[in-house]
């Protein structure tokens, strides 16, 4: 069972400055890559429309992490399994806490499968509802850039962003293509149901999958979950853009196309949060709109700055920890 009292930090002590330095180094290029750049261009003067506008991206970047905690939820009954909204909204922002504003090398998903397992007892269903819930991402954002190039054909020729942008998206559908394939194979997934590692994390999508095939209506909700969780970030950016007057040169359409490419390249695990490689894509993706390099920069810190003031609403989650472990048969796991 994912523990996270368990962190196994002699294995992973590297880790994190590793990481810090790398996304230092990044923004480091970045800023070094702009003539006669200086600090203060990062922040524009502001309005009364900016706060307003700012006040807007922070709620939905709130309710996007409540929406993250539905999308989970209906995974949670695809599998057989519940889970109180309230609970699963309470240990998502713990997670957020510790993925975001902690230097931990314990992962929010970690917090979120420990508790909810403490308290459902059943450790290998709640593994899978984790990492089911997050490859609905790597289904639903493709989707999601491919409906904003057919609704905005202007932004199907800046060059290199498109270009890049669709690469992302073809590529990630191929992959996970490949990935249910392999492991929804009895043969291949169904083996790993019981081992650790990445070979569990196989079995987990081979569980979930063999249970989304069964109740295709939760299915469907489940995707239907995870395009609003999506589109809320969407409106949270756009509200984020205005904020540091970037807004009419970005725009909805552009964010559906170039925002999902962002999101799932600042999943490498290479720098920290994200940090240098959300700035980078933006500077690569916004500059054919009219966006100098330092306002993308400034966009993509300022969309890290809005989900870590959203994490540090799970401090208290955190600390004051999880439910009191219950001590009952793996159903799910042993279903398979």
């Amino acid at each position: 069972m994912l523990d996270e009292d368990d962190p196994k930090p002699k294995q992973r002590r590297w880790v994190m400055p590793v990481r810090i330095l790398a996304s230092i180094a990044m923004l480091a290029f970045l800023f070094s890559r702009i003539p006669d750049f200086s600090l203060h261009e990062l922040v524009p003067d502001p309005t009364p429309a900016t706060f307003a506008w700012l006040a807007g991206a922070v709620t939905l970047t709130f309710a996007s992490i409540v929406m993250s905690a539905v999308r989970w939820q209906q995974v949670l009954h695809a599998l057989g399994l519940e889970g109180p909204l309230a609970h699963l909204v309470r240990y998502y922002f713990a997670g957020q806490f510790v993925s975001n504003a902690l230097p931990s090398t314990i992962g929010g998903d970690v917090v979120r499968v420990s508790r909810l397992s403490r308290e459902n007892g059943e450790s290998p269903g709640t593994f899978a509802s984790v990492v089911l819930e997050r490859l609905t991402g790597w289904v639903v954002l493709p989707v999601i850039t491919m409906v904003g190039l057919l609704l905005n054909p202007g932004l199907r020729d800046l060059g290199a962003a498109t270009r890049v942008a669709l690469a992302v998206a073809v590529g990630t559908l191929v992959g996970l293509v490949i990935l249910l394939v392999a492991v929804g194979n009895q043969h291949v997934g169904g083996r790993f149901a019981d081992r650790d590692g990445w070979r569990r994390f196989a079995g987990s999508v081979h569980l979930g999958l063999d249970r989304l095939r069964r109740q295709p209506g939760a299915a469907a909700h489940v995707l239907l979950a995870a395009f609003g969780y999506q589109l809320v970030l969407v409106c949270a950016a756009l509200m984020a853009s205005y904020a540091i007057g970037i807004g009419n040169e970005v725009g909805f359409t552009a964010l559906l196309v170039f925002l999902p490419a962002v999101l799932i390249a600042q999943v490498l695990p290479i720098g920290i949060s994200g940090l240098g490689i959300r700035e980078g894509a933006f500077v690569l993706f916004l500059q054919p709109l009219g966006v100098p390099a330092h306002s993308a920069i400034a966009f993509g810190l300022l969309l890290y700055l809005l989900t870590l003031v959203a994490s540090l609403a799970g401090a208290p989650s955190f600390a004051f920890g999880g439910p009191k472990s219950r001590r009952r048969g793996a159903r799910v796991g042993a279903a398979t």
